[in-house]
């Protein structure tokens, strides 16, 4: 399973799962998932009568228990097993049950009407779907979770965490989902054969282009990519589309502003990737993304775009000597309007069940989650970022100290397309033109014609509802 959290930045693998999940979901019974709860009994009291207090600011009571659930993909679950201890190390007088599964939705949808558990990971392919959760008042608003100190560091907990973690666990105004993931997406290279000889990561296309000579003459493909997921290398399109064209270009695109994907700078963003293609720098194969990954690591390819869950994805065949490093997206250069954004969002959500008898632990327990002490074990164990601000400091790893030094140069402005998520039609139809362009068959120009003509239709459908980005 793969490590890959939810983010709005364009689809990718935990929004298929959602979606797949969804279906599942809105298909229950009228009597099923949360009627129950939508109304039918009050939602259980956060106040436990405990004095509250900077290190108790939600009035947890000792002698109480508190049920976790957390999801075993691939993050795996020893992070929360650490968490527990560092729960207990201020609260030893509250018991903590804490238990991991992969059926998420099998095993906690039917219990959110009646007594759910306290703290659910909704993650994985069998998980709620997020929007039904809030629309029905199934889970609680966090803001106070927000508001409240931070663990163990001075400020609020929100201070503590990285760029787009509290926007991408807010819905309707409110937040409520504490993403504890934090994925970097760019393109990867072996600092061990680069440092052998003695080539320097591209920073723009053009150097790219020029290094790919060298590349090539070593017997190595200069690139590889998934090819049968066009959600794959539509992350790479898009983001290079932020880059060079700008936040408000991706913003009139998700917005089916007309003629947006026309505007200055999609173009050549996109041209670079058919160069690319066309200069047969591409590693031949109809490869999927385990297949791409094991060629990149078996030295078949120097580069390969994808997110920061690859080490934890692929450990099993990480040769000896291999240098994981990550480095942003190429951009095209001096006519860049974002040149220095990255593609970087929050993702493996855990929510508290409005009815869930022992909020206040619940909430408790998140705010250990996002310690400085528990998101540095979070970072060890899973080579993955935290979304608490320097969980990758001071952790010996290749993978993620390039990830985190890269986040820590990050301007505000984080890269995210949102359309693939507003409209199924604009999502399919990008993932196709993706593997298209990426395959020799279709031209960049091509590209933007038929992704305006697919947007045009979208935007004349009064029977599609619209949604904004603002």
């Amino acid at each position: 399973m793969s490590v890959t959290p939810e983010h709005p930045a364009g689809q990718n693998r935990r929004t298929l799962l959602r979606r797949a999940a969804a279906a599942g979901l809105l298909v229950t019974p009228a009597a099923g998932l949360l009627s129950a709860c939508a109304g039918s009994e009050p939602s259980k009291s956060d106040d436990s009568g405990a004095a509250k207090s900077k290190d108790n600011p939600f009035g947890l009571k000792d002698g109480s228990a508190v049920k976790v659930v957390v999801f075993n993909g691939g993050l795996g679950d020893q992070w929360a097993k650490e968490d527990k201890v560092v729960f207990n190390a201020k609260h030893a007088g509250v018991t903590v049950n804490l238990s991991s599964t992969q059926k998420i939705k099998t095993e906690e949808q039917p219990k959110m009407a009646t007594q759910p558990s306290d703290l659910v990971m909704n993650s994985g392919a069998d998980m709620m779907d997020i929007s039904t959760l809030v629309n029905e008042g199934a889970i609680e608003p966090l803001d106070d979770l927000l508001a409240a100190p931070a663990w163990d560091g001075e400020g609020t907990v929100a201070d503590s965490l990285l760029p787009g973690t509290v926007d991408d666990g807010t819905f309707q105004g409110k937040f409520y989902v504490v993403n504890v993931a934090y994925t970097v997406w760019g393109n990867w290279y072996n600092g061990a054969l680069f440092t052998k000889e003695g080539w320097e990561p591209p920073k723009t296309f053009d150097e790219f282009f020029a290094l790919a000579p060298k590349i090539k003459a070593k017997g190595i493909a200069p690139y590889v990519h998934d090819a049968k997921h066009g959600y794959y290398p539509r992350w790479a399109l898009m983001a290079t589309i932020w880059k060079s064209a700008g936040r408000q270009a991706v913003i009139d695109i998700d917005n089916l502003k007309e003629n947006a994907w026309k505007a200055d700078g999609v173009l050549p963003a996109l041209q670079a990737w058919e160069k690319l293609v066309k200069d047969k720098l591409l590693l031949p194969g109809n490869l999927d993304h385990t297949q791409s990954q094991q060629a990149w690591l078996d030295g078949k390819a120097a580069f390969i775009q994808v997110g920061t869950w690859l080490k934890n994805e692929m450990a099993a065949t990480i040769p000896p000597g291999f240098e994981m490093k990550l480095s942003d997206y190429w951009s095209l250069g001096a006519t860049d309007k974002a040149p220095k954004d990255v593609f970087a969002g929050a993702g493996e959500g855990l929510v508290v069940p409005s009815k869930a008898p022992n909020k206040a632990a619940a909430k408790e327990f998140l705010r250990a989650v996002l310690s400085k002490s528990g998101s540095t074990k979070f970072a060890e164990l899973t080579k993955s970022l935290a979304s608490t601000k320097g969980s990758g400091d001071g952790v010996q790893d290749s993978a993620l100290s390039t990830a985190n030094e890269l986040m820590k140069n990050a301007p505000k402005d984080l890269i995210k397309a949102k359309f693939p998520d507003f409209y199924a039609d604009l999502d399919k139809e990008s993932q196709n033109l993706s593997e298209e362009l990426m395959a020799g068959r279709l031209s960049a120009q091509q590209f933007v014609d038929k992704m305006q003509a697919a947007a045009d239709k979208v935007a004349k459908d009064s029977s599609i509802k619209k949604q904004t980005r603002a």
